[in-house]
């Protein structure tokens, strides 16, 4: 099995809809992704195969296959996915340059074993789904609001795709195809098709992916007929109204996101890439629409999105609570794969900076530091005392989930990442994420490849030198983060005279290819607030440096509520390295107080205006740590706001 690291998640059939298109190759090197990767490739992937027969997950493929005996595991619908998001971890994984003989012929093993099993529980008109084939067999299609099946079947696509484009392997795509194959004769509105959608959106991006990999104009179509069909109450009105699933108002008329944030976000990912390939001005307009609406007033500091535990949706306009914050790891990920095709087709800046700061913060906070266990939902603070209420409110990282839909996604996300660094255009190559290593993009009839070498997120030095280029004249865009403001950037150890703009700074490649290029981008730690519209985190600040959120941990400070603790703004923080499990981490030293109350204040917690009725402390230490490296300690509490002094 031979991998070919040429194609990412994303590889569009024509650009005439797209400002750039994805890079064509790329390798990690170094820093803080590339131990990811080597976590990600050596402990949580091969690990996943013992999650997920332990989980039930392979034992319900079985019964379905005919190959065991008992009774469906768990009672949600949805577990074939977890196994399909697992299976294109694996396809990434084997394009990875650094993936050992060993570990590969494993891998192998397990795929091997996984598609045979796939193959045998599939059934002859296509249809695989364990769920329905176990506890409703012979039904098809009826269950549409709560029965994933179609979810289930865009992972299995988009797994058969990430194979097929780093492997070859044409088992899973034929099992895929076959699935797809009856899903368009199943679905439209013609006498014998169902008219409806899926109550979780995921086969509107997984079957215009399929369209690009395979050039069937069927699967672009019934992508469409998804997208459009959306929003004309086909759902009914379920246990939390149709905003809940989207089905409210066509994606063309909504006013802004609403409802289950993972759905919201795949439906709309979706329907880039359905404007990608066929270029409805209608559409674009509503995508940029509801994601400027999504990030003015429902997007946390970290980028991370969904304010309501109950049904895991965006809440109101600035309804973003910090210790009720839900932020579901998949919705960090849905948020990513919808601004990566968002950046593709505008170019606007914008869209990266959202990428990275979910990339760094909403995102990377759902994994453990050592690989080994995961959080569902990330909130932006944990109180003293916290007393847990369920599973998703524990706040404490865990090696598996009843509902474990989000591992096998950071898993798969991790995989792909070297995608997510360059892309390329007509006459123009854009750095927009800065990661060391080798990366290749098309441009001006050929390919440029750039190497790149950096400390980011700690050191804010980025060296650039080009590999291989056209020998045409072309552009390098290299995107200057909106915190970044008075960044540097020199061609060959001389300042460059231009200024950036839109968020881009551009050098022209004409005798620059020869030369270095050096992009300085201040690392200073700075504190933020809200928008005083935030209700919840009003009078409070929260500190940053560079792409990364910082936070308090207990752990830090033992004997310390952090309840009680307020910061000085007028002290700036100093990085220091962390030591222990934080080695090779930026921390940052904080001045703050503590907060107390007289022995005689009695145990109203109600004043009037001006009297506060607390005694702060002398001034003392605080250590603040990245997001999200928070909870891989003790457990304790945490917070992201703080109170001013």
């Amino acid at each position: 099995m031979t991998a070919s690291p040429t194609a990412g998640p994303i590889r569009p059939r024509t650009a005439a809809h797209l400002a750039f298109t994805a890079g064509s190759g790329g390798t990690v090197g170094a820093g803080l992704w590339a131990d990811r990767r080597r976590i990600n490739r050596e402990v949580s992937v091969p690990g996943a195969w013992d999650r997920l027969h332990e989980a039930g997950n392979f034992h319900n493929l079985e019964l379905a296959a005919g190959l065991a005996e008992g009774t469906y595991v768990n009672d949600l619908p949805f577990l074939d996915s977890d196994v399909y998001k697992w299976l294109e971890a694996i396809g990434w994984v084997f394009a990875d340059p650094d993936l050992d003989l060993e570990l590969a012929h494993r891998l192998s093993e397990q795929l091997r074993e996984t598609a045979d099993l796939l193959a045998a529980a599939q059934q002859p008109d296509g249809y695989l789904d364990s769920h329905f084939q176990v506890r409703f067999p012979g039904e098809r299609f009826v269950q549409l609001p709560w029965g994933h099946e179609l979810y289930c079947a865009g992972h299995l696509i988009q797994a058969a795709v990430a194979l097929h484009r780093t492997t070859g392997n044409e088992q899973v795509l034929g099992v895929a195809r076959r699935f797809a194959d009856l899903v368009v004769t199943s679905f439209g509105t013609g006498p014998t098709q169902v008219d409806g959608v899926c109550g979780h959106p995921e086969i509107e991006t997984a079957l215009v992916e399929l369209h690009r990999e395979t050039g069937d104009e069927r699967y672009l179509a019934t992508a469409s007929y998804f997208v459009d069909r959306r929003g004309h109450g086909l759902l009914g009105e379920g246990r939390f109204g149709r905003h809940y699933w989207q089905d409210h108002l066509p994606i063309r008329e909504a006013p802004g996101v609403a409802g289950h944030a993972v759905r919201q976000l795949y439906l709309l990912a979706g329907a880039a890439d359905v404007y990608a390939e066929q270029g409805d001005p209608a559409l674009l307009a509503a995508v940029e629409r509801l994601w400027t609406e999504m990030a003015a007033t429902k997007t946390y500091l970290t980028g991370g999105v969904g304010a309501h535990h109950t049904d895991e949706a965006f809440g109101d306009p600035y309804e973003l609570p910090s210790e009720r914050s839900y932020c579901e790891t998949c919705a960090a990920i849905a948020s990513i794969q919808f601004c990566w095709r968002m950046l593709m087709i505008t170019a606007e800046a914008k869209y990266a900076d959202l990428l990275e700061r979910t990339l760094y913060n909403g995102f990377l906070a759902g994994t453990s530091l050592d690989g080994q266990s995961y959080i569902y939902a990330n909130p932006l603070q944990v109180r003293d005392d916290h007393l847990a209420a369920g599973d998703d409110q524990d706040y404490r990282r865990v090696p598996w989930f009843h509902c474990a839909c989000c591992p096998p996604n950071v898993m798969r996300l991790i995989g792909s990442l070297q995608h997510y660094v360059l892309l390329g255009g007509e006459r123009r190559v854009a750095v927009h994420q800065y990661v060391s290593g080798r990366f290749t993009a098309p441009v001006a009839g050929g390919e440029a490849t750039v190497q790149v070498t950096t400390g980011y997120p700690w050191d804010g030095r980025v060296a650039i030198r080009i590999v291989d280029a056209p020998g045409t004249d072309w552009e390098l865009a290299l995107r200057i983060p909106a915190w970044a403001a008075g960044a540097r950037l020199s061609v060959g150890g001389e300042p460059v005279a231009t200024a950036p703009s839109n968020g881009w700074w551009l050098v022209s490649m004409s005798g620059a290819a020869d030369r270095e290029i050096v992009l300085e981008l201040p690392l200073t730690a700075r504190f933020t607030t809200a928008d005083p519209r935030v209700d919840a985190i009003r009078g409070t600040v929260a500190i940053e440096r560079g792409p990364l959120v910082y936070c308090l941990e207990s752990a830090d400070h033992p004997g310390q509520r952090l309840d009680d603790v307020v910061i000085d703004p007028g002290v700036r923080p100093e990085p220091v390295a962390g030591d222990g499990m934080l080695a090779g981490i930026t921390t940052l030293r904080v001045s703050g107080r503590a907060r107390s109350r007289p022995a005689d204040a009695g145990p109203w917690p109600y004043r009037e205006l001006g009297d506060h009725g607390l005694e702060l402390s002398e001034p003392i230490a605080l250590t603040a740590v990245p997001y999200y490296a928070w909870g891989n300690r003790t457990p304790g509490a945490m917070r992201v706001f703080l109170p001013l002094a």
